[in-house]
């Protein structure tokens, strides 16, 4: 028996409590994994995990145990990746969660540079705007878009986005426009489902931010889809420049309400809180800082 191997697999089972996950996400069968766990505790002596119909859950032997197996994996994991470093060649992959209209803009041509840069490593892409669990689906980097994050987010910022006001044109001859936040009110709102409050929009007003709310016949899960409805009179939008930038140049849109400012939105990598940083995953990082954060990349974003 692999004992590291079977260290890895327990630790997988206990985070996600299910033996049928873990051989999903292995590409094994589930007898796979339940007879090295097994095989586990009849060498430790010892009952990890609990078995129910449903999932599985630690023993108080197995919570100890979990620790001490990533205390040794973490270490094992940081004397592979100082022999890697020192033969300076990246290798291994790299699970990502990524937002789909700013990796789509902005972040694609950076991790297909890195790609290119670095032919050992291997990315897996996934691109939506729903919220992974990074640990219970194995991912070992989420790139997250807010105002702000969730308490116990592990998270290194890339960089900032501008939110903004936008209107057509034609909307604006037909229904005027607003000098101030307070006037939303007696316009139709377009609003982002996926954002903490999509009835109500911040804006820093006399030094201090407020949520105005806003009236919103039409509301969806995806930007463009907004912006493409704001473009056609149907209502005001508010999204960051990154994502308006394309309407703007074609005069199809227009910036409203500048004189207020609205919360920056920061740029995250996210990562599993309970994991040794790999070194492949450490020189992204740098990687994507510093593309996010040179000039071209500002004036795209702000």
């Amino acid at each position: 028996m692999d004992k590291l191997e079977s260290m890895r697999l327990f630790v997988r089972v206990a985070e996600l409590g299910n033996f049928s996950a873990v051989a999903q996400q292995l590409g094994v069968a589930r007898s796979v994994v339940t007879r090295q766990v097994a095989a586990l505790e009849t060498q430790l002596g010892a009952k990890l995990l609990a078995r129910s119909t449903r999932r599985v859950s630690l023993t108080g032997a197995g919570a100890i145990y979990l620790e001490k197996c990533r205390v040794i994996l973490n270490l094992v994991e940081v004397a592979e990746t100082g022999l890697a470093q020192e033969r300076q060649t990246l290798r291994g992959q790299i699970r990502l969660s990524l937002p789909l209209a700013f990796s789509q803009r902005h972040l694609a041509p950076l991790l297909m540079r890195f790609a290119s840069l670095h032919p050992e490593v291997s990315l897996d892409m996934d691109f939506s705007d729903r919220r992974s669990n990074l640990i219970q689906e194995g991912i070992d980097m989420a790139v997250r878009i807010s105002t702000r994050l969730e308490p116990g987010d592990v998270a290194r910022r890339l960089g900032t986005a501008r939110l903004a006001i936008y209107a057509s044109p034609d909307y604006l001859a037909r229904h005027g426009e607003p000098r101030h936040p307070q006037e939303l009110i007696h316009h139709e709102g377009l609003a982002y489902t996926l954002g903490p409050r999509p009835q109500r929009w911040a804006f820093v007003i006399d030094g201090r931010t407020e949520m105005v709310p806003i009236r919103s016949r039409l509301q969806a899960n995806n930007g463009d889809v907004l912006l493409q409805a704001a473009a056609l009179g149907m209502g005001l939008v508010c999204e960051p420049v990154f994502m308006a930038e394309p309407w703007l140049g074609n005069g199809q849109l227009v910036e409203i309400l500048k004189d207020f400012a609205q919360p920056e939105l920061g740029i995250h990598a996210v990562l599993p809180g309970n994991r040794h940083v790999p070194h492949r995953l450490r020189v992204l990082l740098d990687f994507l800082a510093e593309g996010l954060q040179s000039e071209a990349a500002r004036a795209a974003l702000h």
